[in-house]
């Protein structure tokens, strides 16, 4: 099956925070690379959707989020086989407080 990545608009805004952040301490050419680089992380899942492990702290949810890491975020997603769709939920930074991944979004 061929998947397609679709970020969710409170993903695009999280990208947007660390772009921000980035762009203040280290500079924007740095700050680009780097949400470039995350941004590039999903472009794995196109073939093998399931290989980032469920997360724990959403296992209560609808609907199964799984992870990937890059660096020190995790880009939390959820596979629709319906629809053949790779929807990144959330860009969390793991230096946050764990439980705060269960944020409304």
């Amino acid at each position: 099956m061929n998947f397609s990545i679709v970020w969710s608009e409170f993903a695009e805004s999280q990208l947007d925070e660390i772009y921000d952040y980035y762009c203040g301490e280290v500079g924007k050419e740095f700050a680009a690379k780097f949400v470039k680089g995350i941004i590039n992380e999903p472009n794995k899942l196109l073939t093998t959707p399931f290989i980032g492990q469920e997360e724990e702290l959403l296992k209560g949810r609808k609907i199964q989020y799984r992870y990937l890491v890059y660096k020190n975020y995790k880009l939390i997603y959820s596979v629709d086989l319906d629809n053949g769709l790779i929807r990144i939920a959330d860009v969390f930074d793991t230096r946050q407080n764990p439980p705060k991944i269960r944020r409304n979004k």
